[in-house]
């Protein structure tokens, strides 16, 4: 069973704001989904999150990294970006499933690109953009 909601965000600061909030809800061992097209502020969403959490340095997309971890005080959260990624297979060379089964929050951008590699998550984001601002369409999964 999962719960749909719908919440439009005017602008990056609302982004950053609503991930900061996000934040506080989720579980140490979470896996969260987030989907868009390119520039439909998915690392922007990370972004507050990562805020949320206490980290107050630079967040960038590991677009060509594959993973950025982050130690912070009380957490551990591993930020993923599949964009690159051509075959599912490619993700074992990194160890994807250690790191799906660690107490950490996982944050995965581009999961589409994972096949079947990834496991169910707790929250889906998809993020379009609309106006100036983006539609986000979230799935808590039960």
């Amino acid at each position: 069973m999962s719960e749909r909601d719908d919440i439009f965000l005017k602008d990056e600061a609302a982004t950053l704001q609503y991930g900061n909030a996000l934040a506080r809800r989720l579980r140490s061992d979470a896996l969260v989904l987030l989907r868009g097209d390119l520039g439909a502020g998915k690392t922007t969403l990370v972004r507050g999150i990562l805020r949320g959490l206490g980290h107050t340095g630079s967040v960038k997309s590991p677009t060509y990294t594959l993973l950025e971890p982050y130690e912070l005080a009380q957490q551990t959260v591993y930020h993923f970006d599949f964009y690159r990624i051509a075959d599912s297979q490619e993700l074992e060379f990194i160890g994807i499933d250690e790191f799906m089964d660690a107490d950490a929050i996982k944050l995965v951008e581009w999961p589409e690109h994972a096949g079947e590699k990834l496991p169910d998550p707790d929250l889906e984001i998809l993020l379009e953009i609309e106006g100036a601002g983006r539609r986000l369409e979230i799935y808590l999964r039960n």
